[in-house]
């Protein structure tokens, strides 16, 4: 893309500038052009500014969109569930245990890794290290993922994810028994204060997160629900089932160390309905619970778990 220079007008006063960008230049991802903002490729009056720099009339913006690096990841040859593909998106059933993209500690025998094996035409947006990654489920859960072969797809995908229009459901197994059938947990999503790598409910530097939960079967100190997602925030299901005081069974970093016997959460990522990109017709997917999840279950209905 070549650089682009413009002069804000009147009604473009006040805008944020990645606002601005993305309305009027590029549909990058917010983080993604704030990204560049910080590197300098984006400019306003020839000089560099904060994300949060707010448009004045008169003001010059120069945009410079670098291309996209080459990828540099592996292809590796790893069986995948492919639940669909054609020539735009992926779906992808993940097991658990499976990073996602790579990364520090993680550079081989991630979906990345395993989707560059089986495909090429991956889109670049997210970078080299997280090719046409439009979201992202823990290591530790199992369930389907969209995968965008387009930057077109790609667009179109974030867009339906930020506007909650996205049909996204996970089956979980908590502890303990939930007073109610149903419920709605609104309740913001933030860093941990006093450990980095966890999240929690909290009002410092925090985002909206909704999870909607509804039951489907009960044991004496079990209980198996069905978690809609209205947001998409960072280890949301696990933080807002244990705010409210029932964590997901298997899951040690946000409940109890005693629980069942499962190698990561019980949480599975069941359902997943987006609108194609192309074709604009609304499409939903269905994964089957995993082995180790029916056989938990298999358990609890048996009295094993007391």
């Amino acid at each position: 893309m070549p650089t682009i220079v413009r002069t804000i007008e009147i009604i473009d006063d006040g805008k944020r500038i990645d606002r601005w960008v993305s309305d009027e230049i590029s549909k990058e991802s917010r983080s993604r052009l704030q990204q560049l903002i910080k590197s300098g490729n984006i400019l306003v009056n020839g000089l560099s500014v904060k994300t949060s720099y707010r448009m004045k009339t008169g003001d010059e913006v120069c945009v410079h969109m670098p291309e996209a690096e080459p990828l540099d990841v592996t292809p590796e040859n790893i069986p995948l569930d492919i639940v669909y593909e054609d020539s735009s998106v992926i779906v992808v059933n993940k097991p658990r245990g499976m990073v996602v993209h790579p990364a520090p500690g993680h550079m081989s025998g991630t979906l990345v890794n395993a989707l560059l094996g089986h495909c090429h035409d991956l889109s670049g947006i997210n970078g080299v290290m997280r090719p046409g990654i439009v979201h992202r489920i823990d290591k530790e859960t199992s369930g389907l993922l969209m995968v965008a072969k387009t930057d077109e797809a790609h667009h179109s995908l974030a867009a339906q994810l930020k506007d909650k229009t996205t049909k996204r459901l996970y089956l979980a197994i908590v502890h303990g028994s939930l007073p109610h059938d149903e419920g709605t947990i609104n309740a913001p999503i933030g860093r941990a204060d006093k450990d980095r790598k966890k999240m929690a409910v909290t009002d410092k530097n925090s985002k909206q997160a909704v999870t909607h939960f509804k039951v489907l079967e009960r044991f004496s100190k079990f209980t198996f629900v069905a978690c809609r997602l209205e947001t998409g925030r960072t280890h949301q299901i696990r933080v807002h089932m244990a705010f409210i005081g029932h964590p997901l069974a298997g899951d040690p970093k946000y409940g109890p160390r005693k629980t069942l016997p499962i190698q990561g959460q019980a949480l599975h990522a069941a359902e997943l309905g987006f609108v194609h990109p192309v074709t604009k017709k609304f499409m939903l997917f269905r994964a089957p619970l995993p082995v180790d999840m029916e056989r938990l279950l298999e358990g609890l209905r048996e009295n094993h778990y007391q």
